[in-house]
């Protein structure tokens, strides 16, 4: 996504498949292959959250699969809009028909 593109939470997102994940204490390190930028999951229910994404109709069934709650959905919104920027999720590729491919 590029910057000032809005972050819709009503789609289905994926993790990049140039990132890795690498766990630590404080949630995950994300490595961009394509990039070779680094980012920051600072919470395991941030992690949680982009493991949920793919497997998820959009990013609110992903937000509720990682159990984040209700008063908290605004900051992982705010995270997720940056890691998209970032690359480290993106969008899921839809067909012509509009159906994730």
């Amino acid at each position: 996504m590029s910057a000032g593109t809005p972050f819709p939470p009503g789609r289905r997102f994926r993790r990049s498949p140039q990132v890795a994940l690498r766990p630590e204490p404080f949630g995950a390190l994300a490595y961009h292959f394509g990039t070779r930028r680094l980012s920051f999951l600072k919470t395991p229910m941030l992690v949680a959250t982009v493991e949920a994404l793919e497997d998820s109709v959009d990013v609110h069934a992903a937000l509720d699969r990682a159990r984040v709650p209700a008063g908290q959905r605004a900051a992982y919104l705010a995270a997720l809009t940056e890691l998209a920027g970032a690359g480290t999720i993106e969008p899921v590729p839809t067909g012509p028909d509009g159906v994730a491919a």
